[in-house]
C-alpha cells in the first residue's frame, strides 16, 4: 500500500514494518514525543484506548468509498479510527488429516479429549490475541468470568505459545490452534487439510488506520490522503493483493470490494462486536493476570 500510494501521488510513504503488538508499544512508549504519521494494525481496542489518551486525530473518515453494513457498526462514535477491513480471532484452526471429529464450541476444550492438544498465543506478545480475551470474557459477562473459564482451560492443558501457535500446530504440537482465521486461510493454501472452524463467539478483529492528533498539519493533510487513496479502487486493489496468504482474506467494508474465493461468506461467521473503549482500558490489566495465571 505504501509503495502504491507514493508511486500514485508522488507523497513520500515511509513503512516501519512491524507486527501489531511492537507497533503499538512503540506509539505508547513515544507518546508525548510521537513519531508517526499513520499507524495500521489489527484490532480496535488498542486504538480505542489511544483515543481515551488523547493522542489520535478526531472527526475524519475517507472520502472516496462508502462503508457497507459491516463496516459501519465498527466506526467510533467520535471518528477517532478508520476501519479498513474485518478478519476473526479466536478461530479453531486444524489439520483435517489428524484431526476427524474437531471440537466446535469453546465449551468444548474443557472436554478430557483436548487435553493438552490445543493452544493460543500469549496476548502480551501477539496483538491479535487480546481481542480473543475481550471479546471471550464480554460474552461470558465480564473479566471476573472470562478469567474462571481461562483458568479451566489452562487446568485441561492449553498451551500458551511464545512464538506461533499456528507453527506449533503444523509441527504436530498441538490439534487445535486458536487465533487470527487468516493464518489458518492462509495455510490452507498450501495444504488443503488445513480446516478453520469459528466458535460462538467469534469476536470480530477489524483492521485499523488512526492518524497521529499531535501530527502537523502539513503530515495529517498526507495522512488523509493516504487513508482516503486506501478506500478508492487503488487502495481497494492493493489491500487484495499485498499479502495473499495472510492479511489480504479479509472481509471487506468498503462497498464494492469483494473479498477473495477463500474467504467464507460473511453471513456464516458468528462475529462477536464487544465495546472496544471498554476493553481496550483494560488490556494491560488482563494481560498481566494472563502472563501471571496462565502462560
Amino acid at each position: 500500500m505504501c509503495t502504491a500510494f507514493q508511486k500514485a501521488t508522488g507523497i513520500v510513504c515511509k513503512l516501519s514494518d512491524n507486527s501489531t503488538g511492537p507497533t503499538l508499544a512503540k506509539i505508547q512508549a513515544t507518546k508525548n514525543n510521537p513519531t508517526w504519521g499513520v499507524a495500521w494494525t489489527d484490532g480496535n481496542a488498542e486504538y480505542a484506548s489511544l483515543d481515551q489518551q488523547g493522542m489520535l486525530l478526531k472527526n475524519f473518515q475517507p472520502n472516496t468509498g462508502t462503508l457497507n453494513s459491516l463496516g459501519q457498526k465498527l466506526v467510533p462514535a467520535d471518528q477517532s479510527y478508520i476501519i479498513t477491513g474485518v478478519t476473526t480471532t479466536g478461530a479453531f484452526v486444524y489439520d483435517s488429516s489428524k484431526v476427524q471429529n474437531p471440537p466446535t464450541s469453546w465449551q468444548q476444550l474443557l472436554q478430557p479429549q483436548w487435553k493438552g492438544k490445543f493452544g493460543m498465543n500469549n496476548p502480551t506478545i501477539d496483538g491479535p490475541s487480546y481481542p480473543i480475551l475481550a471479546g471471550l470474557f464480554d460474552s461470558l459477562g465480564g473479566a471476573t468470568q472470562g478469567e474462571a473459564f481461562m483458568s479451566q482451560l489452562k487446568a485441561n492443558g492449553m498451551v500458551v505459545s511464545q512464538n506461533s501457535i499456528m507453527d506449533d500446530m503444523t509441527a504436530g504440537k498441538v490439534e487445535i490452534a486458536i487465533g487470527q482465521n487468516t493464518s489458518g486461510i492462509g495455510r490452507a493454501q498450501t495444504n488443503h487439510n488445513i480446516k478453520v472452524i469459528y466458535p460462538n463467539p467469534s469476536p470480530a478483529l477489524p483492521s485499523v488506520l488512526a492518524i497521529d492528533g499531535k501530527a502537523s498539519s502539513a503530515e495529517i493533510k498526507d495522512a488523509k490522503a493516504f487513508a482516503n487513496f486506501v478506500y478508492g479502487p487503488a487502495g481497494q486493489k492493493a489491500m487484495l493483493a499485498g499479502d495473499p496468504t495472510g492479511d489480504s482474506q479479509f472481509f471487506p467494508v468498503v462497498n464494492g470490494t469483494q473479498a477473495e474465493a477463500q474467504v467464507p461468506a460473511e453471513s456464516s461467521i458468528n462475529f462477536y462486536f464487544f465495546d472496544p473503549y471498554k476493553w481496550g482500558s483494560l488490556e494491560s490489566s488482563i494481560n498481566t493476570w494472563f502472563s501471571s495465571n496462565i502462560a
